[in-house]
Parts: C-alpha cells; sequence; structure tokens
C-alpha cells in the first residue's frame, strides 16, 4: 500500500461529516478486508490485549537488511475491527520496516478522528494492534 491510498481515505474520512458515515465506511473498510485462511488464524498470529480476534500475519522481503519491507495480512472476527485493520494496512503494509519504525502510526490515525470515537476497548485494542505492528518491523530489521 502506498502513502497516497493512506491520504486518499484521510481525504474520504475529512468528507464524511457524520460520525455514523464515518463508522459505516470502516465497516465497508473491514468487508472489502481480503480474509485470513483458517490456518493462518494461529495463537502466533493472534494480537493480544484486543478484546475481538485479531490476527495479523507478516511476510517480509529481504529480511535482517536494512531494506527490509514488511507485507502485513490481517482479520478480526469483528466487523469495525476489521476496518480499523484495514486503515492501519493501508498505512504500514508495504513499507520499510525503518519507515514503520520512524513512523507516527497513532498521529497518521489521529488525522481521522477515530480516538474521540472509539470505545475504550477498542482504543486499547487499536494501541495492541499499533504496539504489534511495530514489534513485526523491529524483528525484521538488523539489530
Amino acid at each position: 500500500m502506498a502513502q497516497q491510498d493512506f491520504e486518499q481515505l484521510a481525504e474520504d474520512f475529512a468528507f464524511l461529516d457524520d460520525w455514523e458515515d464515518r463508522y459505516r465506511y470502516i465497516i465497508e473498510l473491514g468487508k472489502a478486508l481480503p480474509p485470513l485462511p483458517e490456518e493462518e488464524r494461529t495463537e502466533q498470529a493472534r494480537v493480544h490485549g484486543c478484546v475481538s480476534q485479531v490476527w495479523i500475519v507478516t511476510d517480509v522481503e529481504n529480511a535482517g537488511g536494512e531494506d527490509a519491507v514488511v507485507h502485513m495480512r490481517a482479520d478480526s472476527d469483528a466487523m469495525i475491527v476489521r476496518g480499523l485493520i484495514a486503515i492501519l494496512l493501508t498505512l504500514v503494509s508495504g513499507r520499510k520496516a525503518r519507515e514503520i519504525l520512524d513512523m507516527d502510526i497513532e498521529g497518521a490515525i489521529g488525522r481521522l478522528g477515530l480516538k474521540e470515537h472509539l470505545t475504550p476497548q477498542r482504543a486499547n485494542g487499536l494501541a495492541a494492534m499499533i504496539a504489534r505492528i511495530k514489534a513485526e518491523a523491529r524483528r525484521a530489521v538488523p539489530a
């Protein structure tokens, strides 16, 4: 995914004045997210700290190198969470691991105005997903 995809997403969110419309848009993003095959929904792929079931699977090109690129696939058993994952993947998947580590993911998500509308449990889950994404990026680069 490219930064321009996230910029388009941010523009779409800015266009939607009503939170209910944004909520529906997040659900639509979740519906468009390809499901993970059952065999990839493992305990190792599961994100801890989320009330919903969330799985993130990472593939790395050039693992251990400075140019390591992280590709992520993810899924959830909750539609709104699938939408949040879709947003996160638009922001990070296909980027160099170092870029992900340097990125202000929380700030980018903040531009969408989501945090003030998420329940505390969903906000905690979002934080857990972001922490997992950063951890996956950290594993992809040399120490």
